[in-house]
C-alpha cells in the first residue's frame, strides 16, 4: 500500500513537472493548416515598422511561441520582401536586457525585441495590426540586428558551436 501511495506520488510530481513541456502540437497543427489555406488574393497591407499580432505557432526548443488560440504572438516587421513574405522580429512584454534584446516603443505601450529570433514569414500568420514602432526605434533596431550578425561572439558562436 505505501508503495502504490508513492509510486501515485511521483508519478504525479513528474506529470506537473513536465506539464510545460506537453505542447498542444495537434491543435497548432490544424490551425497552421486553414493558415496555409487562406487565399492569397485577400487584399490586406502591411508596412515595415509595424508591429502585428500574429500566427507564429508552437516551436522547438529555445524558439519564441504564440499564445492563446491563435498561437499568436506580437512581431515587429523588419522587412517587406513582397505582399506574402518578411521578416520579424517576435516582441515580448517582459523586460530583457543584452545583447540578445532592444527595448522599443508602439501605440500600445513598450516591448522588448527578441533580436536573436529573426525569422521569415508568411503574411498569412498576420492577424491584427497593433502598431508602429517610432522611426528612431526601427532605424536602432535594423542597426542592432546587423551589429548582431556581425558581431564575433555571434559568430564564434555559431562557428564554434555544435551545429547538430
Amino acid at each position: 500500500m505505501l508503495l502504490n501511495i508513492y509510486a501515485n506520488s511521483v508519478a504525479h510530481f513528474l506529470l506537473l513537472c513536465m506539464a510545460p513541456m506537453f505542447k498542444q502540437f495537434d491543435q497548432w497543427n490544424i490551425l497552421k493548416k486553414k493558415l496555409n489555406s487562406k487565399i492569397s488574393s485577400e487584399k490586406f497591407y502591411f508596412y515595415e515598422r509595424e508591429v502585428w499580432w500574429s500566427s507564429i505557432g508552437l516551436n522547438i526548443g529555445v524558439e519564441s511561441d504564440g499564445k492563446n488560440e491563435h498561437f499568436e504572438r506580437p512581431v515587429l516587421i523588419l522587412k517587406k520582401f513582397n505582399g506574402h513574405m518578411l521578416w520579424v522580429i517576435p516582441l515580448t512584454s517582459r523586460e530583457h536586457h543584452g545583447i540578445h534584446f532592444y527595448k522599443i516603443s508602439h501605440d500600445r505601450g513598450i516591448s522588448f525585441a527578441c533580436l536573436s529570433q529573426l525569422r521569415t514569414l508568411s503574411s498569412k500568420r498576420l492577424l491584427r495590426k497593433i502598431g508602429m514602432v517610432t522611426e528612431n526605434d526601427f532605424k536602432t533596431v535594423c542597426a542592432r540586428i546587423i551589429e548582431y550578425i556581425k558581431s564575433d561572439s555571434v559568430i564564434s558562436g555559431v562557428l564554434g558551436g555544435r551545429s547538430h
